[in-house]
Parts: structure tokens; C-alpha cells; sequence
């Protein structure tokens, strides 16, 4: 790679490095909190501000601290609209939420950590929820026990690091146990889980499968461990055909 080439890749990482770091902050950020997170020269990353703010992909603050401009927004948006998936999960959703009134989620794995892609809360004071995007343990969740099932015992221990099999309450989740819930999960082509990355939290997660048949994303309900047994079935039986509904394009059911 030339000097000149190595010189705008190394522009480019810094970039990306930017919004990373914006990302896992989910607010603004100072021009000094930006360097000390990125590691890239000072006068570089004002450099990048500077151009990334005239075209509108960061804005500045009256107090100098950067964040996303309205720019993001709108690719965003074009990509919620054109990526067919997501489209028809939103829609999924709305509905799932009006019936229910409780937190409905389209969930999807991120390399070796899970995160949710599209969020609607219940009208309800009180809402259980995970942030759009953020990584969380694949061990802590029902969908990373759906969307395992495919793998070999030996793969999924080679994905998940081993600190993440330590609950967010400091017990550890043996790897055996783990994987009971991810056979357990495949059998019975849907997960629930009750009080792993929330004290409160009950989970249920229904598949959506790919022309495989293999599990790529998951409906979620995110609800309290009090809610009803008897609401807690028919949530589920929606959930479960609405991930079916979800999975006709990819696969016959």
C-alpha cells in the first residue's frame, strides 16, 4: 500500500472509529473524550469533525461536543425502508404492541454479541427494554439460545467468549447449561428466559428462518416476571406466528 493509500485508510478507520465511539457513548461527546477514546492524533480527529460537520453527518454543540448529525438520520431511514426484513418486522411490531401493550423487539446477532435492530415499548409507565444496537453477551438472551441451534457444541464455545457466560448479576452460566437452553430452544422452536440480564425481565423469542431454515433474526417480548401466566401463552402464540409470517419469503414453513 502506498503512503498516499495507507494515509487515507488510516482517515477512513478514524471515521469509523468516530461514530463507534459516538455509538457506545449514545450521547454527545467532547473533542477530548473523542481523542482519548479513538487513540487518533488530536489535530486529525478535529480535522475529521470539522469536515464531517459541513456535510452534515455530525453537528456541533454550542458547548463544542459532537454527535450525529441529521444527515445519519435520513441513511438510516433509507435503510429501515429498503431492507425488506426490517420493513415488514416494524410492522410486525406495531401490531404485536397494540395487542399486548407490552415491549415488542426485532433482535438479530452481531458477530459474537447480540443486539436489538428495532424496538417499540408498551404504553405502560414501567418498560422493560434493551437499547437499539447496543452489544450485549449472546448467554444473557433468548434469541442468542435460538439463533445457536444450527452450530456444534464445539463452534458455539469457540464464539462466545468466556467472560460472557457471567450473568450481569455476577453468577456464572455454565457452558453445559447453556447449551441444554440452545438444545432446548431448537426442539422447541421458541425461547423463553426469565431473570438473566434483568432481574425483572421475562423473555420470549420466536424465530424467523432464512430459505435454509436456518434462524437469522428473532420477534422478541420483553415483559415483567409477574405478567400472567395465562397472557404470557397467548403473547406467545402470537409471537411465534408472526415469526413465521415474517419467515414466508426466506422459507417454506
Amino acid at each position: 500500500m502506498s503512503a498516499p493509500e495507507s494515509s487515507r485508510a488510516r482517515g477512513v478507520d478514524r471515521v469509523i472509529g468516530i461514530f463507534r465511539q459516538l455509538h457506545i457513548a449514545r450521547r454527545p461527546m467532547t473533542m477530548r473524550e473523542l481523542i482519548e477514546a479513538t487513540g487518533a492524533p488530536r489535530s486529525s480527529i478535529y480535522e475529521l469533525v470539522t469536515i464531517l460537520t459541513e456535510a452534515g453527518w455530525l453537528e456541533t454543540g454550542a458547548d463544542g461536543s459532537v454527535f450525529f448529525g441529521r444527515e445519519m438520520h435520513y441513511y438510516g431511514a433509507d435503510y429501515a425502508e429498503h431492507n425488506d426484513l426490517i420493513s415488514r418486522a416494524h410492522q410486525a411490531i406495531l401490531g404485536l404492541v397494540r395487542k399486548h401493550d407490552e415491549t415488542a423487539q426485532l433482535c438479530m446477532l452481531e458477530g459474537n454479541k447480540y443486539t436489538v435492530f428495532l424496538s417499540e415499548n408498551s404504553s405502560r409507565p414501567f418498560n422493560i427494554s434493551s437499547d437499539i444496537g447496543v452489544k450485549v453477551p449472546i448467554p444473557w438472551t433468548a434469541t442468542g439460545r435460538l439463533l445457536l441451534a444450527h452450530l456444534r457444541p464445539e463452534e458455539i464455545r469457540a464464539l462466545i467468549p468466556e467472560e460472557d457466560f457471567v450473568l450481569d448479576n455476577g453468577r456464572r452460566l455454565a457452558f453445559d447449561d447453556f447449551l441444554r437452553d440452545v438444545q432446548s430452544a431448537a426442539e422447541l422452536g421458541y425461547c423463553c428466559t426469565e431473570g438473566l440480564s434483568h432481574t425483572f425481565r421475562y423473555c420470549m423469542a420466536a424465530p424467523i428462518r432464512d430459505r435454509g431454515g436456518l434462524p437469522v433474526a428473532a420477534l422478541c417480548f420483553m415483559t415483567s416476571r409477574d405478567t400472567p401466566e395465562d397472557k404470557r401463552a397467548t403473547m406467545l402464540e402470537d409471537l411465534i406466528s408472526s415469526a413465521k409470517a415474517l419467515s414466508q419469503p426466506y422459507v417454506r414453513m
